[in-house]
This record gives structure tokens, C-alpha cells and sequence, in this order.
């Protein structure tokens, strides 16, 4: 049984100011009537005693755990890099500055 006729499609229509030919208003009618066919099928399926879910499969995390540690010696962490200053990376400027 059909719930999305073209009248209502085309008086939707109206109201979002939206202007379809009645090529588009008999197709909307049927794309439209499809979905909520689709919707009603799930709402079925969907009793209280079904969970919800956002998943199929349930979700692990695979990080490991946030520890504090002590930080990289600047030496190491400047040992290779190509040139150096005064204990930070030296690059190439890129934007002229007045």
C-alpha cells in the first residue's frame, strides 16, 4: 500500500519552495514511498528486546594505555636532524617577514 502519493510529494514540494515537474513528482512519489516501506520494515524488527547498536561487531580499542614517560633527551631527538640551533630544528624560511 502506497503512503507517499504524488499530491503530497508536490505539496512538500510547495512548501520548500521547491519547483519539480510531474516527471519528478511521480518519481520522488516512488523513491519516497520506498524508503518509508523500508523504515516501517526495520521499526518491525526493532522491539525492545532487540539492543541498539552502532555496531555490528562489537568495537575493541587497540591503543595502548596513555602512560607518562620521561621525555627524549633534545640531543637525541636533534641528533638527526640536518642542521640545528641553539636546541631546536633549523629550517629553511618559508614566508618572507617585513
Amino acid at each position: 500500500m502506497s503512503t507517499i502519493n504524488r499530491d503530497e510529494v508536490a505539496r512538500l514540494a510547495g512548501l520548500a519552495r521547491i519547483d519539480l515537474t510531474q516527471d519528478e513528482l511521480t518519481r520522488l512519489a516512488g523513491e519516497l514511498d520506498v524508503i518509508v516501506e523500508s523504515v516501517a520494515r526495520v521499526s518491525e524488527i526493532a522491539t525492545p528486546d532487540v539492543p541498539a547498536t552502532s555496531h555490528p561487531l562489537p568495537l575493541t580499542n587497540v591503543y595502548r594505555d596513555d602512560v607518562p614517560e620521561e621525555p627524549l633527551p633534545v640531543a637525541d631527538a636533534l641528533a638527526g636532524a640536518p642542521s640545528a640551533e641553539g636546541g631546536r630544528f633549523a629550517v629553511p624560511q618559508i614566508l618572507e617577514e617585513d
